[in-house]
Parts: structure tokens; sequence; C-alpha cells
């Protein structure tokens, strides 16, 4: 395979926040392994990709700069290998994966899309919403605030005036739900399937768990979850992905976040080889 020339391009930092040692070295492990089965990788930051360097016809990528997923898609398009799709990418922003994973009926909280600019108050009442997750909706969440836990819709108004004030014109507010926070990590129509209750490790981007806290243990179905996960993954078109999902004392499983190639920090070692496979196994479909 030595004739296989692959571009790996790492994220930018400002979208990695807190997790910036933790994503390159996935993107890393990833590269070794790609290496270790005879490939030429070059590895590349996303301002180099977007000032034109990369000329390999197969792209590893963990963009989020807007830019960035402009590029992608017009490559993709032009025949180029991409992984992680620059449309995938896109999908995982806030507004568009909302409407794509209820549009497919993939268990998911109860949700409003808003103007950040709109009187929400009487929407919120009358939808039965009181604590929920205000998310900007046009992207990728790069700071703590891009992400807030309301209590009430008066401070739910509050947080969309405050977004607005700050240049954010469209907001998802995800209702509240009670029970178990797993996070997963996953690598599409592989064996590998990675996940853990994060508060209890001490695993934490900005400190949400919190609000969930410690997990009770609930029971629910392991292999449903898991294929609730892959099934997010074929209709946002993210191969290589990870997420958050909450377990109702029922044992209802609901996703509340799908990302498109995370950190896979507490499985590093072990998804690297299964991701490697996946890209060679794409690049033998070509």
């Amino acid at each position: 395979m030595a004739d296989i020339k692959i571009a790996a391009i790492m994220r930018a930092g400002a979208y990695s926040p807190n997790h910036i040692g933790n994503d390159a070295a996935i993107l890393n492990a990833v590269t070794e392994q790609l290496r270790k089965r005879g490939c030429e990788v070059n590895i590349y930051s996303e301002e180099q990709f977007i000032n034109g360097s990369v000329k390999e016809d197969v792209i590893v990528n963990m963009c989020r700069e807007r830019r960035s997923i402009d590029l992608l898609q017009k490559l993709e398009e032009e025949g180029r290998l991409v992984i992680n799709s620059g449309h995938g990418i896109e999908n995982c922003t806030r507004e568009r994966m909302t409407r794509i994973l209820m549009g497919h009926n993939i268990p998911y909280p109860d949700s409003l899309m808003v103007d950040t600019d709109e009187v929400v108050k009487g929407k919120l009442v009358k939808a039965g919403f009181s604590r929920c997750w205000i998310k900007r909706g046009d992207f990728h969440a790069m700071h703590k605030e891009d992400v807030s836990y309301v209590r009430h819709p008066e401070e739910a108004q509050e947080v969309l005036q405050e977004y607005f004030l700050r240049g954010i014109k469209r907001a998802v507010i995800n209702k509240h739900l009670v029970g178990d926070l797993i996070k997963f990590y996953g690598v599409s129509g592989s064996r590998f399937f990675y996940w853990f209750y994060p508060f209890d490790e001490g695993h934490s981007k900005y400190g949400h768990e919190a609000i969930n806290g410690k997990s009770q243990g609930l029971e629910f179905d392991k292999d449903k979850m898991r294929e609730i996960c892959q099934n997010a993954s074929d209709v946002l078109d993210v191969k290589i992905y990870g997420g958050d999902c909450i377990i109702s004392p029922d044992g209802d499983i609901r996703i509340i976040d799908f990302n498109d190639w995370p950190s896979f920090a507490p499985c590093r070692d072990a998804a690297a080889p299964h991701i490697a496979k996946y890209i060679l196994s794409e690049i033998k479909k070509r």
C-alpha cells in the first residue's frame, strides 16, 4: 500500500476547547496505524489545508473551520475520498443535526429551534419546558457559553438575549432529560463501540456533566444503544463518531449530542486500529 498517499488534517485549536492534546493524539495514533499498513501519510494543519497545501487524493480530517468544511465538500464533489465527509461535519452543527435526527425518528429530546431575538417564554411554557438546554444552532460549540443549562423560561429568555448580543442568530432549545448521562464512541460498520459514564470517570469538557451527576446504573439495552448510534451515524453521514445520550429511569435511550471525529480519549489505543481499518476499507471500495 506504499502507493496510497493520505493527507491527515488536524483540528484547529479553537475547535478543540480543553481537548487540543487529545484531538491531536487520536489523529496521530490513526496516522501511525496507517503507516504500519504501508500508507504514506502527511499531516497538515487546517490553515495549510485552507491555503491549498493538500494535494493527496485521500483526506482524513478533524476539520471544523467553516472554510475547511466548504473546501472538503468541494473536493468530495471533484472525486476525492474525504473521511469524515464535509457534508457529515456540517450535519453535526446543532440545528441541522436536530432537524436530521428528529426527521429520521432517531430518539432525541423534545426541541425548539428559534431566533435568538424572539420572545420564547410562552413557547416554552406551552411545550412544557422548564429545565432545558440552550445551544447555538449555527455551528459547533467553541466556548462553554455555547451550551447553556437553564432552570426556567425566564432564564432561557435571558440566555437567548446573550446569544443575540454575541452575534449568534439561531439556537436550539432541548428539553432537559433526567437520567444517566453516557458518552459513546464508534466507528461505522466496525466491531468497535465504547461507552462510559463521564461524570463518574471525571471526564469533562465544560463541566456540564455535573447537571445529571453520578450515574445510578440504570438498566438499558446496550445493543439498542449501539443500533441507535449506528442509525445516527448513517443519517448524518458521520462514520467516525462520538456523542452523548441519556438513559431514562425507564431505560429509554435518547441521543443528546453527536460529534464528528471526537478525541476518543478514554479508548484511543483501542479505537485507532479500527479507524485505520475503516479508512483502508473505504479506499479499497474505490
